[in-house]
């Protein structure tokens, strides 16, 4: 539950600060007419996204047993990659968001009302189709709908309600800060969802190694336990983890957090020509 309300959060949030944006730029240029394609816009790709779930959901349970395994195995690893590259785009954009899309806008301003809805329907699609590929992978390891879909839906109206005070001014947020470290504990989450992904795929046959074990703790920490259930849910821990699952989550996990938390390079100086290069330029002047 605690991952999928930190998923929620995180995407929620970074729709809802998309959103925000749009709306205050369009209230502070006089142009709170055009509102109307952008909350259609928004509206549109949140019913998208929960009709991508659906068709997750409905797909699964009417394949066989190992054309499930395989199907769930595959839209794990495809939401480790959206996950993954949207921790490091987030990294790179978070402080340049506003100004990138007040340019945007401009545009979109310029290009008329159909302009506007689809602007507002790709921002907030493309965090409402990370999501639901995310928390049906998560629900899929779970096997129970219950905990994951709470814990994302909480963590989506913890965002609607952060967004709509950050666009009233109410409260201030260092978002460098926010997603530095919601990157670096999604990382981690994405490293197990990667682990019980590949065991899909060995359970489906698809991929070799099930019964060749790393460890076996299932005694020390049952699955039906309060603290296994916690680090399945939160870590996708499994007590019996094969050599591939353990390899893959920490050839994934070291070097992604060590890209993560690499310090960005800093922005190179122009280049300052040579005084003798200069001397005839300033003598002509």
């Amino acid at each position: 539950m605690f991952a999928n309300f930190l998923i929620g959060l995180r995407e929620g949030l970074e729709a809802a600060l998309v959103v925000g944006i749009l709306v205050a730029y369009m209230v502070r240029t006089g142009n709170r007419d055009r509102l109307a394609p952008i909350w259609t816009g928004a509206l549109i790709a949140v019913a998208a996204s929960f009709g991508v779930g659906a068709l997750l959901t409905y797909t699964s349970r009417s394949l066989t047993f190992k054309a499930q395994e395989t199907f769930g195995g595959a839209m794990s690893i495809v939401a480790v990659g959206f996950v993954t590259w949207m921790i490091f785009w987030m990294r790179r954009q978070a402080r340049f968001l506003k100004g990138e899309l007040h340019g945007k806008v401009d545009a979109a301003i310029a290009g008329g009302t159909v302009a506007l809805a689809v602007m507002a329907f790709v921002a907030v699609g493309r965090e409402g189709l990370e999501t639901a590929v995310f928390v049906w992978s998560a629900v899929s390891a779970a096997g129970s709908g219950t905990g994951p879909v709470a814990g994302a839906m909480l963590g989506l109206l913890t965002a609607t309600i952060i967004g709509w005070l950050l666009y009233k001014g109410s409260v201030r947020i260092n978002l460098a800060t926010f997603f530095t470290f919601t990157g670096a504990a999604l990382v981690v989450v994405a490293a197990g969802v990667l682990a019980y992904g590949l065991h899909d795929l060995q359970e489906a046959s698809v991929l070799p190694g099930l019964h060749s074990l790393a460890f076996d703790v299932s005694t020390a920490v049952p699955p039906s336990s309060w603290y296994g259930t916690l680090l399945k849910g939160v870590f996708n821990f499994s007590a019996a983890t094969t050599w591939l699952q353990l390899v893959a989550y920490f050839c994934y996990l070291v070097p992604t957090l060590f890209l993560f938390f690499r310090p960005a390079r800093p922005a190179t100086p122009p280049a300052v020509a040579p005084a003798h290069a200069r001397i005839p330029a300033e003598a002509s002047r």
